[in-house]
């Protein structure tokens, strides 16, 4: 799995457990996340907190601190880079969390599909028509049978 794909589907989880536990992600049991994103979120967390050194593991504390106070949004984008690190400089581990995820489209993702000449899809509102620049050609009218008149 590419680690743009990954980010995009385990980035919610991230920013989830970091905002609902902060620094005591690293630490929390995972029984106690009721919540499987945050669960998923704390596990992502612990296996890069685990693969880094003592001076990467005090910035990604320092990060998830951060996380649940009144600059969060600035916290976890940092801490979203610092895993993003972590996983391009670990392509093993990045394989290794890949299986973590469920299968499917990134949360938020909208799949729309059309099929059939003339189909539209639409993944949003239409407000007006749509035309398709399909020419459909008459049908010639059925002969009446004879004497049916």
């Amino acid at each position: 799995m590419e680690l743009d794909a990954f980010m995009a589907l385990a980035g919610p989880a991230i920013t989830s457990a970091a905002a609902a536990y902060g620094g005591a992600v690293l630490t929390r049991a995972e029984e106690a996340a009721a919540d499987a994103t945050v669960g998923l979120g704390q596990r992502v967390i612990n296996s890069v907190w685990r693969r880094r050194d003592t001076q990467q593991r005090a910035e990604l504390e320092a990060c998830l601190d951060d996380a649940t106070g009144p600059d969060h949004e600035d916290a976890m984008g940092a801490l979203r880079h610092q895993i993003r690190r972590a996983l391009r400089s670990d392509p093993e581990l990045l394989a290794e969390l890949a299986a973590l995820l469920p299968a499917g489209e990134p949360r938020g993702a909208t799949r729309v599909e059309a099929s059939g000449t003339g189909s539209v899809a639409v993944g949003g509102s239409i407000h007006g028509s749509v035309t398709t620049n399909v020419t459909t050609t008459p049908a010639p009218p059925i002969a009446a049978p004879a004497g049916a008149e």
